[in-house]
């Protein structure tokens, strides 16, 4: 135990390396293939592309799209920045192809050693020095966090986890200074790439502000916290904001959240400038300012108070709620749920055990609860919208970790020679999250039908090289297809076509569904 304590970032550079091997050697196929398996992934590329071919650095448009007008998109320049390295780096050795093959294979495992950081951080300082390793190898039954990092997922959803489990990691910081500018840094950095982790690290926000109401001495961390937060939000806006979004749109950092951030950053380190002595004034005092901060918001921005996309009602019906990622997770079928609950449930259930073990250290036990709550929030979503998965396990593998450390060892040391063994390995194989998988797979699977193994045959040939070599071969225009073809279209040939799933997009989308569902 001592070495794993003491020698914990070298041990933890090899388990970076051995899942960096074991990643490429799994995706080897898709990596020789060019296999970007989601939308998302092929127009990252094809951004990247269009960057590194001499696109304004505040022009995102895809202009491969829509043409002449091109695709407005709503993404970050920040996430195109690694892969635009990677390819530089390696032309110099490379062909432009294979120079691309490496920097889709490489690019996802540098946010991996992010994350994976961040939660040995988060285990060490709430659950032990030593059970570190616990949760890396929790993070090898987290199908859903672990997919986003996969080699040839270059989307923006793994910086996103990385930086929320950093976040984490800062709010659970005992050094409160250093913990607030992690938060703080962690915040911003997200915001520029999107804000789909908007309610966990609003969360973390309003931790660090209860941390102050009940702690004066937690000024420092609430100082550091809000000048990072308004600095690297107003530093972010500039550098990476795209032309589109310096319109005061809702989905992405825009004036809209800048102000946000900006008038909370400041009214946070005002309230950490002043600190009165008692509790009930410093209460009163965030309450006032929490307050002025959400009136601003519905006052200035009140078109920022529904839904986010801000798609019309026939878009909502005939294309967004179909979407798979945005239905709730008993949508999916009971095996698909259960590969996805089964680590956010034994997670909380852990969280919780490590709560009652610190009730009677209240500086300790506010950190955790800081921490759990996030976590509880992320499951609770799931049955909302599928897409908060991978959040959901990453947030739930510290109190997973905490469920084996502390219950293993209590059942291993039973007189009873049943709970000695059956016990132990029900907590070990629950905690980390390989229960469910070792439960479901060997259940029989239902047969599918010709039709179906027809259908996935295509459905898995159809945007492959091969298949896409005589659409390529054609002289260079306009090609209609369906939605979440576009994005390979363009990557892999020299094609326009008209949209993608994309919903700054909505007109083409509805023009795109219209023919598809009118008369020959």
């Amino acid at each position: 135990m001592h070495f794993l304590d003491r020698r914990w970032r070298l041990l933890l550079l090899l388990a970076w390396l051995g899942y960096c091997a074991w990643l490429i050697f799994s995706r080897w196929n898709y990596i020789a293939g060019f296999v970007l398996t989601d939308t998302d992934d092929n127009m990252r590329i094809s951004q990247v592309r269009a960057l590194l071919a001499g696109q304004d650095w505040f022009d995102l448009r895809q202009y491969k799209m829509n043409w002449p007008e091109g695709a407005n998109m709503h993404w970050s320049r920040l996430v195109d920045l690694p892969l635009a390295g990677l390819i530089l780096l390696g032309r110099l050795l490379l062909t432009g192809p294979q120079a691309e093959q490496m920097a889709v294979a490489l690019a996802p495992l540098i946010p991996l050693a992010l994350m994976l950081v961040s939660l040995t951080l988060t285990v060490r300082r709430l659950v032990a020095p030593a059970a570190w390793p616990l949760a890396i190898a929790c993070l090898f039954f987290a199908g859903s966090t672990m997919g986003m990092f996969q080699p040839t997922r270059i989307d923006h959803h793994n910086w996103q986890l990385a930086l929320l489990a950093l976040a984490i990691s800062g709010i659970v910081d005992p050094k409160r200074a250093r913990g607030g500018a992690t938060l703080g840094v962690a915040t911003a950095l997200s915001l520029a790439i999107g804000l789909e982790m908007l309610i966990y690290l609003a969360l973390g926000g309003v931790a660090t502000t209860l941390f102050w109401i009940r702690d004066r001495d937690q000024r420092r961390r609430l100082a550091t916290y809000a000048a990072t937060l308004g600095g690297g939000t107003g530093l972010a806006f500039l550098v990476f904001t795209s032309n589109a979004n310096r319109l005061p749109i809702c989905d992405a950092l825009s004036p809209v959240w800048l102000s946000d951030a900006l008038l909370g950053g400041a009214l946070l380190l005002g309230l950490a400038a002043w600190s009165p002595a008692r509790w009930q004034w410093r209460l009163g005092a965030a309450a006032v300012a929490g307050i002025a901060i959400a009136g601003f918001h519905a006052l200035a921005w009140p078109h920022c108070l529904s839904r986010l996309e801000g798609v019309s009602p026939e878009l909502y019906d005939l294309w967004l709620s179909h979407v798979r990622e945005a239905r709730p997770v008993y949508r999916h079928g009971w095996r698909t749920a259960s590969f996805i609950l089964g680590l956010p449930a034994a997670g909380l259930i852990g969280w919780g055990v490590l709560a009652w073990r610190a009730r009677r250290d209240w500086p300790r036990l506010e950190r955790i609860l800081a921490a759990m709550i996030p976590a509880a929030v992320a499951l609770a979503l799931l049955f909302w919208q599928t897409r908060t998965g991978p959040a959901a396990q990453m947030l739930a593998i510290p109190g997973a970790v905490a469920l084996v450390w502390l219950l293993a060892p209590r059942a291993f040391a039973s007189k009873n020679t049943l709970v000695r063994v059956f016990g132990t390995s029900l907590v070990v194989l629950a905690g980390l999250g390989a229960a469910v998988p070792l439960v479901v797979d060997n259940i029989p699977r239902k047969q599918s039908t010709p039709r179906e193994r027809s259908i996935a045959g295509a459905n898995n040939n159809c945007p492959s090289l091969w298949a896409m070599r005589p659409v390529a071969q054609q002289p260079k225009g306009i090609v209609f297809t369906f939605g979440d073809l576009a994005p390979r279209l363009i990557t892999v040939t020299h094609h326009r076509s008209i949209i993608g799933p994309y919903h700054r997009n909505g007109e083409q989308i509805l023009d795109m569904m219209h023919a598809f569902r009118g008369p020959p």
